[in-house]
């Protein structure tokens, strides 16, 4: 520092240096901005400002890595020091910068594709795979990153030889004692990759209707029809069968079972059944019969099938289905309801 108090004109260096170093940032952020007016580049307004922290810090690690500045500043003795300093801000920083771009590339990609939409098929498959990938690939990143980190230092990475040398016994322990949480990574890869199921699929888990509602990859959330949460551990799904009714497409065949007796008019409920649906938004306007699926001594069993465009909307059509044609069998034809019959016979004569 006494050197930069004796000479002014070490002063005018470093204070060019650093209007150099704001001025380098101020034009990579500039053409970011001019880049992210066009629609067809990845970056807008709010991601240009997580990528400007990131490249603000490597701009500044450089400038601590220039050596001439420790001369001028007298830290010659510093040198390793701030190189080391330098050489881990720059290693984080572009950790950062490759995690906020990732998460920019996939904002991006996903924005396209609508889950809310009717036939959404597509849209939860690709939000599944980015949103599973994404996290395997952060992780190898940060991994990555740290190792990276840790082998700048020579002393670091003659204690790592010894510990790659004896990694083999090491793996075979820890595999071991962590096989149950492994099993769950790979088959949360696997999820992404086959994807036997999807975000917001509508499945049937240990007896539970609801939706997926979340995939990590250790465990998977459903969320149940009556707002609870069953957490599954994404294992099951690979190795238990369970029942996914949206696996291609969301529109799902219904049925509704009546029990009547048998004087009841098929036709008349057929007719019946047709003229519900016509006065229903639920029905898709694909299927819908009436068949007569057994007879039992009692009563006849009647079953109704209607389709929707999804699984909750099949669910009120079924509901609704169930209602109006009861009410027609009541209003109609209220012999057809099933009863007991009882023979008495005069044993007086």
């Amino acid at each position: 520092m006494q050197k930069l108090t004796e000479n002014p004109t070490l002063l005018i260096y470093i204070v060019g240096a650093i209007l150099i170093l704001l001025f380098l940032q101020l034009i990579t952020i500039q053409i970011l901005r001019r880049l992210g007016k066009n629609p067809k580049y990845l970056l807008d307004k709010e991601n240009i400002k997580k990528v400007s922290a990131p490249i603000f810090i490597i701009f500044i690690a450089i400038a601590i890595r220039i050596k001439p500045l420790h001369n001028i500043l007298g830290y010659e003795e510093m040198t390793y020091v701030l190189s080391k300093i330098s050489t881990i801000t720059i290693i984080f920083a572009f950790t950062w910068l490759l995690i906020a771009g990732l998460k920019i590339i996939k904002r991006k990609i996903i924005n396209n594709y609508d889950v809310e939409a009717v036939d959404n098929y597509r849209a939860r498959k690709i939000y599944t795979q980015f949103n599973i990938l994404e996290r395997i690939v952060i992780v190898i990143i940060i991994v990555l990153g740290l190792g990276i980190a840790l082998m700048s230092f020579e002393s670091i990475r003659e204690v790592g030889v010894s510990i790659f040398a004896s990694a083999g016994v090491a793996g075979i322990i820890v595999g071991l004692s962590a096989q149950k949480m492994i099993a769950s990574i790979l088959a949360g890869i696997q999820i992404a990759i086959a994807q036997p199921i999807k975000i917001d699929d509508v499945v049937i888990v240990e007896g539970e209707w609801g939706r997926i509602e979340e995939i990590t990859l250790t465990y998977v959330v459903v969320n149940i029809w009556d707002k609870r949460r069953l957490i599954v551990p994404t294992s099951y799904f690979i190795e238990k069968p369970f029942q996914n009714w949206t696996k291609k497409s969301a529109d799902l065949l219904g049925t509704v079972y009546l029990y009547t007796d048998y004087r009841v008019s098929f036709d008349a409920l057929r007719t019946e059944l047709e003229r519900v649906l016509k006065t229903t938004d639920l029905w898709d306007g694909v299927n819908q019969n009436i068949q007569v699926t057994d007879s039992k001594p009692t009563c006849v069993e009647i079953r109704a099938m209607v389709s929707a465009k999804d699984a909750s909307t099949l669910w009120d059509l079924r509901v609704f289905v169930r209602e109006k044609l009861i009410t027609f069998l009541q209003e109609n034809y209220p012999e057809s309801i099933v009863r007991n019959r009882v023979l008495l016979e005069d044993t007086s004569k």
